[in-house]
């Protein structure tokens, strides 16, 4: 969801800096970076280390309640042709899941602002027990969706992303946005979704399941 459907990372980022320099640590660009594609506890883990005297649970909530409250205000930043490409694979009749380390709760808000039947299944980070890098989001989304991993693309924008679709066994694509992914083992990369659609994305899964 983050990074690849929207483009919420600058939300994530607006929320961690205040919270980090209200017990009088700082929080760089870079630093942000790092938590890109984390599960959100595993976040809260880097976030205590930067000083944040806070219980992990607490950072997630707080952390989530930031991040909804700036797209209720500022709305849904979508990234370049994520939507279109979303109702392309919905009219082509093929079954969709978002697998996000965001919290259910968030993912479901943020599918509730489409404004049309988008997802077969949406899995939070809260909805699994190992978070990406582990391939556990991906399979628990192919059982979910009653379909074989194997038969599946999955779309991402993170290396820690990237490495949990590849290691389940789907067809991988990677779109970077805010890091490379060079390197991380994807089947393809696509410089953007601007443009792709159903045929495209089955012309990949073709091309890497023949």
């Amino acid at each position: 969801m983050d990074g690849t459907l929207i483009d919420s990372e600058p939300y994530w980022m607006a929320a961690e800096t205040p919270l980090v320099e209200s017990f009088g640590g700082t929080w760089t660009h870079e630093d942000a970076l790092q938590l890109v594609g984390l599960g959100l506890h595993d976040a809260a883990r880097v976030l205590q280390t930067a000083g944040v005297r806070m219980e992990a649970d607490a950072i997630v909530q707080h952390l989530t309640d930031e991040v909804l409250r700036q797209m209720g205000e500022l709305g849904v930043p979508f990234r370049p042709g994520a939507a279109e490409l979303l109702r392309s694979l919905r009219d082509a009749g093929i079954r969709t899941g978002l697998v996000t380390m965001s919290m259910h709760r968030m993912a479901a808000a943020m599918v509730d602002l489409l404004g049309f039947d988008a997802f077969d299944v949406v899995l939070g980070g809260d909805d699994v027990a190992h978070p990406k890098p582990h391939p556990d989001p991906y399979l628990h989304a192919a059982r979910a969706l009653d379909v074989d991993i194997a038969h599946t693309v999955a779309i991402e924008d993170s290396a820690n992303g990237l490495r949990s679709a590849v290691a389940s066994g789907a067809v991988s694509l990677g779109v970077p946005h805010f890091v490379s992914l060079d390197g991380v083992g994807a089947h393809a990369l696509w410089p953007t979704l601007e443009g792709r659609d159903a045929e495209d994305v089955s012309a990949l899964y073709r091309a890497h399941r023949s």
